[in-house]
């Protein structure tokens, strides 16, 4: 599902991944518009963008992801600044990319995002990181084992499983035990939870 207040631009990011293979069930032009049809068709993935002329697509993202936990939203703003990127992660978005993207990088953000990754414009999530930092020793937060955290840390910066075990020398599954591990002790449900508490807590890439 494709949400942007500009009608051709809407309708030719529609039209361009439908020519990609992506089955494009609805299009909307606002934020209402879009909660309701989003409860209609249960998309896998809504394309957002935040500014929708009077209304705000971060109301939206949490209505959405609010009632249909099964719906990924990803951004696509012309805007990359972070406070936007901050609000619309903490409103339940997946991940966030600024209309610059390219085609290619477009098909592979709806990909990735459809299949559960975090999925940020380069930069994005660095500038969210460092600008919420907190320590990871803080009470508030469960005790993670190095590995843990390490893993954790690279799940934020959007890496797939396969691509944290080559950045980190080790094997896809035991990559998978650490991130399973992981949302035990935080009791989250998927990397995209993962992600944002990630982000949130400010668990960025320093050594």
């Amino acid at each position: 599902m494709v949400v942007d207040d500009h009608p051709m631009w809407r309708d030719g990011v529609a039209r361009d991944l439908d020519e990609r293979g992506f089955e494009v069930r609805a299009t909307a032009g606002g934020a209402a518009a879009a909660v309701r049809i989003a409860a209609a068709v249960r998309p896998d993935v809504v394309l957002m963008d935040l500014n929708l002329g009077a209304d705000s697509g971060v109301d939206a993202i949490r209505e959405i992801t609010a009632a249909h936990p099964g719906t990924r939203v990803l951004v696509l703003s012309a805007s990359g600044e972070q406070d936007d990127v901050l609000q619309a992660v903490k409103a339940g978005a997946s991940g966030y990319l600024v209309k610059s993207a390219s085609a290619e990088e477009l098909v592979d953000a709806v990909t990735r995002t459809a299949a559960g990754d975090a999925v940020f414009t380069p930069g994005l999530a660095g500038l969210v990181l460092g600008e919420y930092r907190r320590m990871a020793s803080s009470p508030e937060v469960p005790r993670l084992t190095d590995r843990e955290t390490e893993v954790l840390r690279l799940v934020a910066k959007g890496l797939t499983a396969r691509a944290i075990a080559q950045r980190l020398v080790l094997s896809h599954r035991t990559v998978e035990n650490h991130v399973q591990s992981t949302l035990r002790k935080l009791q989250l449900h998927n990397r995209v939870e993962l992600a944002r508490y990630a982000i949130e807590h400010g668990l960025d890439d320093n050594p």
